[in-house]
């Protein structure tokens, strides 16, 4: 187990770690007069066929951006977008009010999407003599897959100014993000790529592999993305040779090179363009070039320009409904109060391929993207429902501030980069996050934190009737819902949530794959209800490292439990696991720490469910875990014996359903 510093109740992170500074790039809009503040309740509409000139008062006299409606908007007023691609950035000039709140709204039975993408044209076939050129400044142009790629005519080309950053690049073909050409190829699939690993001696910072079968100096200069256990992190190859390539820096935290688990990926060097899919970035020159069996110009390529569609950092009681997001995302700021996101589909929300980003900082690069990616909801009493979201880097949904809510959305393919970000990125304190589907994400399926916010009263968060699945995809030590470090929870809620089926793709350490995680110190935490299936260290599991494992409620949990680092003198004081089905590992001496074990049922015991091997976790007619749990009002009620049961259905109660309810 690795060792990690206490952090204090307010969090292991600042606010600075947490939020990035963002480009925001709004779209251009000619100046109107201002609206009549006198009256209210008024409807615009918006079309790509309309004018901004117009009145926008009725469907043939529509704006032709969305952002025509931001800027004469008053409290009461609606926007109703119809169908069509909008590639703007909507920032309102004013907000509604909790009486009279200004919405924006897809008009009935319209598609919209505001799209951060535009499109790329012009394309050129790449030639020889244009690889003679190349191989000008990088000789190993000029015998690599990619000069055999043009040799087959598989690689086009265009003039295009995408930014001096090439790890924010993103890159579309017909509404498909491209990868960025690397080796290994990784396959289009974003949480299922090809991975390699170091071998036999790697150590510090070079990575051996007889694999790596390119020229001495091929890869210098070449970006690296690492993976370890917990860790993701990127840095730049400082030298390479055949069977081997040493890394500028070592990989933070763990600070070395570890044969057969750290896994590695190469890119940022042309010569590997030579797959479906992929795509390489010269920022010099301003050139795209895109690997294709086909002419370019025969389908729709788009380059990601815009980091938000919807820029509501200084908004308040706003609707956003029924829009889709290509390519872009949505986010109010500290200051938002009463903003409703509700039927957003979202898909490519973040990109980003640089983690570590030029420091050498633990906490900050495990923690990339999740303050700042994926739909952000800051400041207080805003929320998010009914909400299809795919595709991020980082998040689906992050939550600052205090009282925000996350309820019935369907988060899938998220955290492609393998950091702590997460399907939802709880921060602040007092949030919701309920009856949510979330499935294959790089790492948890809810990363809960702790934050004070200044100014307010913190609250407990309630995290419940989640189903999440597929967790664990490119990093270990996780869990579906993950919590840490050393923070006081306030009676923070866990429960009714079902947690299934992780999907580990590495072969690294297997430590710590569960269904809640309470890790490093967390205290006063009620986690109960919680069902959980394929996960190694069980459905709960409390790591009391630090500063201990205090005042932990662990009831009625099904799908067993591990425990650590909670039998050291006063190391799991308070802490009571009481009424649970399934094998917990770490017994022996487990109470020497001041923890207390009540009402479970003995491992070895059949449970006699209704039906295991189909997942109903309900009790028989038979079940030795009936009439056998201490009474816990509001944990516990419900069962038509006349004692409560063991585990997280009670026998005779109805089957309470965790998920989108949609």
């Amino acid at each position: 187990m690795r060792s990690r510093r206490p952090w204090s109740r307010k969090g292991p992170w600042s606010a600075a770690a947490l939020l990035t500074s963002l480009m925001v790039v709004a779209a251009g809009h000619p100046a109107v007069a201002q609206p009549d503040r006198a009256r209210s309740g008024q409807t615009y509409y918006v079309s790509p066929t309309g004018r901004d000139q117009a009145g926008g008062r009725t469907q043939g006299s529509a704006f032709q951006h969305i952002q025509q409606c931001a800027d004469v908007m008053v409290p009461g007023d609606t926007c109703l977008i119809l169908s069509g691609t909008y590639e703007e950035t909507v920032v309102p000039a004013r907000s509604g009010t909790a009486a009279e709140p200004i919405t924006y709204r897809a008009a009935p039975g319209a598609q919209v999407t505001v799209s951060g993408a535009s499109k790329v044209g012009g394309f050129h076939k790449v030639t020889g003599a244009d690889v003679t050129r190349i191989a000008e400044t990088d000789p190993f142009a000029a015998d690599s897959p990619f000069s055999e790629a043009v040799a087959a005519g598989n690689v086009y080309s265009t003039d295009v100014d995408l930014g001096q950053d090439v790890t924010t690049v993103q890159v579309f073909t017909d509404k498909k993000m491209d990868i960025e050409a690397q080796w290994p190829y990784p396959g289009l699939d974003l949480l299922s790529p090809t991975l390699q690993y170091a071998g036999a001696g790697s150590a510090e910072a070079t990575i051996a592999d007889p694999a790596l079968t390119r020229p001495a100096g091929y890869w210098d200069g070449a970006r690296a993305l690492t993976g370890y256990w917990y860790i993701s992190a990127t840095t730049t190859v400082k030298s390479s040779a055949p069977g081997s390539v040493t890394l500028s820096e070592a990989p933070v935290c763990s600070h070395k090179v570890v044969p057969k688990e750290t896994r590695y990926a190469l890119s940022g060097k042309i010569g590997e363009l030579a797959r479906p899919g992929e795509w390489f970035y010269d920022p010099t020159a301003k050139r795209l070039y895109l690997y294709s069996t086909d002419d370019p110009s025969g389908h729709t390529v788009e380059a990601k320009r815009r980091t938000y569609g919807f820029d509501l950092a200084n908004a308040s009681h706003t609707t956003v409904q029924g829009i889709g997001l290509f390519a872009t995302t949505a986010r109010t700021g500290a200051t938002s109060t009463g903003v409703t996101l509700d039927g957003i589909t979202g898909r490519y929300l973040s990109h980003y391929t640089d983690i570590t980003r030029g420091g050498t900082d633990c906490g900050s690069t495990v923690t990339r993207g999740v303050g700042d990616t994926g739909i952000i909801l800051d400041g207080t009493f805003n929320k998010i429902v009914n909400s299809d979201l795919a595709l991020s880097a980082g998040n689906g949904i992050a939550l600052r501030g205090q009282n925000n809510t996350a309820t019935d959305n369907v988060i899938r393919d998220v955290d492609y980069m393998g950091t702590y970000a997460a399907g939802v990125a709880v921060q602040g304190n007092s949030q919701t996050v309920t009856h949510n589907t979330i499935a294959d994400v790089g790492r948890s399926g809810i990363n809960l934190q702790w934050n004070e916010v200044p100014g307010l009263t913190p609250g407990k968060d309630v995290i419940a009737y989640n189903d999440i699945s597929g967790y664990a995809r490119l990093s270990l030590d996780v869990a579906a819902i993950y919590t840490c470090c050393s923070a006081w929870m306030m009676g923070t809620s866990i429960d009714h949530n079902v947690l299934h089926d992780p999907k580990p793709a590495t072969t690294s350490t297997t430590f710590g794959i569960s269904g809640v995680y309470a890790d490093n110190g967390q205290s006063d935490l009620v986690i109960a209800n919680n069902v959980g299936w394929g996960n190694r260290e069980g459905t709960v599991m409390l790591n009391g490292l630090g500063t201990g494992s205090h005042n932990n409620s662990v009831y009625n949990n099904t799908g067993g439990m591990t425990l650590f680092y909670v039998k050291e003198p006063n190391a799991s004081t308070g802490t009571k696991i009481y009424n649970n089905i399934g094998e917990i590992r770490g017994l022996a001496g487990a109470t020497d720490g001041g923890l207390v074990l009540s009402n479970n049922l003995p491992t070895g015991t059949d449970p006699l469910f209704v039906d295991a091997a189909g997942r109903d976790y309900r009790l028989s007619a038979e079940s030795p875990a009936r009439n056998q749990a201490i009474p816990l009002p509001g944990i516990n009620d419900g069962s038509t014996d006349a004692t409560p049961s063991l585990g997280a259905y009670q026998y005779g109660a109805p089957r309470w359903i965790a998920g989108a309810r949609r």
